[in-house]
């Protein structure tokens, strides 16, 4: 028996090391990294908070016709409508994508009133807020070393760079966080209970010992997955080791990378966008995909660039538990008929997760009750490198006060 406890004070006493050196060498990125998670958490309410009037309308009896809304939009701007993305509140505006004549690539994203087709605003619009959150996201991903406009080393960018010092940092974290379990294992059984509940009327150096510990412990798996997925953005052999094993892996093609980067659409692609695309009713074609996925959501329809390509449209369920993953309609242009439907919740288990790993790492895979779960956690992962240093201070004046009281002793003794 005291073999055994012996045996496991040693490993209890390298996994403090290893969480020790782990957390002071991470901290002060661990820090940034999730104080900006925090705030990041809940990105899409502050900018919707800060420009509520693109994002939001009064209700006014019955909205428009969808093909009366692109009609009047079309007739504005020009160009071509890409997408229409419909909300499943009446309070809200449509959010329909426009690509200029002869302009490539997303385009803009127009905010426009369901009730009068009236274009209050666009994504091009850039306030204070979407300033701020950018600087979050730069923070959170890149430390803001994005923003240096002069390279720091010559062997990769500054994006690299800081990707590559966030994912050591997040590393260290989760080994921290793995490590931690076995240091907060009491010694003794029956002293378990106390390792969960913050003594409140102690000092203040078992209180911030008590903080670290318990805050840690009850949020122990919300930090564990927000490490581990955030690996997925910072290390390429990780990305890919995640794809594989969660069977959601596909090799790059030919020519390099997951998709064509540079040069000229193919042949195909150039014969493609020279039929025209079927005159189709915006309107039917949601309707046919409500009736398919039969639940309340919100519902995104891309518009087809060629005759020969299908309609495409993803729905994803709204409310307080909802899940994150989005269904999925292709309809034939003609007859809007449905080609092929693609439910999340018929993919395998492996599937689910490895599609999952930007909604298990921001909190949004259950909707907005896991959103304030992960933002509770992001705060706590925030505070663990304080209080961890703070409880390092103070066990580091406590050793020479020791080594003194008991060099008076030896002295007292020896007299």
């Amino acid at each position: 028996m005291s073999q055994n406890s012996s045996l496991w004070k040693k490993i209890r006493s390298a996994f403090r090391e290893v969480h020790l050196w782990a957390g002071l060498i991470s901290g002060l990125v661990v820090i940034a990294v999730c104080l900006s998670g925090t705030i990041y958490v809940y990105n899409s309410e502050i900018r919707e908070w800060a420009s509520s009037e693109k994002f939001f309308i009064e209700e006014a009896g019955q909205a428009l016709p969808l093909d009366e809304v692109k009609n009047k939009v079309e007739g504005q701007l020009g160009g071509q409508i890409t997408s229409v993305f419909v909300m499943d509140d009446g309070d809200r505006t449509l959010q329909i994508g426009h690509l200029k004549e002869g302009e490539k690539g997303r385009g803009t994203t127009y905010y426009v009133n369901p009730y009068t087709a009236e274009i209050i605003g666009d994504n091009s619009e850039k306030t204070a807020a979407d300033e701020f959150m950018g600087y979050m996201f730069s923070l959170h991903r890149w430390l803001l070393i994005d923003k240096i406009e002069e390279p720091i080393l010559e062997s990769m960018g500054n994006r690299d760079l800081g990707r590559l010092i966030n994912g050591i940092a997040t590393s260290l974290f989760l080994l921290g966080v793995i490590t931690g379990i076995v240091v907060w294992v009491p010694q003794k059984a029956k002293s378990w209970r106390q390792g969960l509940k913050i003594k409140w009327n102690a000092n203040w150096k078992r209180v911030n010992h008590d903080l670290h510990n318990t805050l840690a412990f009850y949020s122990l798996f919300i930090l564990f997955v927000m490490a581990a997925t955030g690996l997925f953005w910072s290390f390429e052999w990780y990305r890919e080791g995640w794809q594989k094993t969660w069977d959601t892996y596909s090799p790059p093609r030919d020519g390099g990378g997951r998709g064509q980067r540079g040069g000229g659409p193919s042949e195909e692609q150039e014969a493609k966008e020279s039929i025209p695309v079927l005159d189709f009713s915006l309107d039917q074609a949601l309707a046919k995909v409500n009736e398919t996925l039969d639940y309340d959501g919100n519902v995104r329809i891309s518009l087809p660039s060629s005759g020969d390509d299908e309609i495409s449209a993803t729905k994803y369920q709204t409310g307080f538990f909802a899940r994150s993953g989005s269904d999925q309609v292709t309809l034939d242009q003609a007859s809007l008929e449905v080609n092929k439907t693609t439910l999340f919740t018929d993919m395998s288990f492996r599937q689910q997760v490895g599609r999952s790993v930007k909604s298990l790492h921001t909190g949004e895979i259950f909707g907005p009750f896991t959103k304030f779960l992960w933002f509770l956690g992001c705060l706590i992962a925030t505070s663990l490198p304080i209080t961890g240093t703070l409880i390092w201070l103070n066990k580091k004046k406590k050793k020479p006060s020791r080594n003194r009281r008991n060099a008076k002793q030896k002295v007292a003794q020896a007299a």
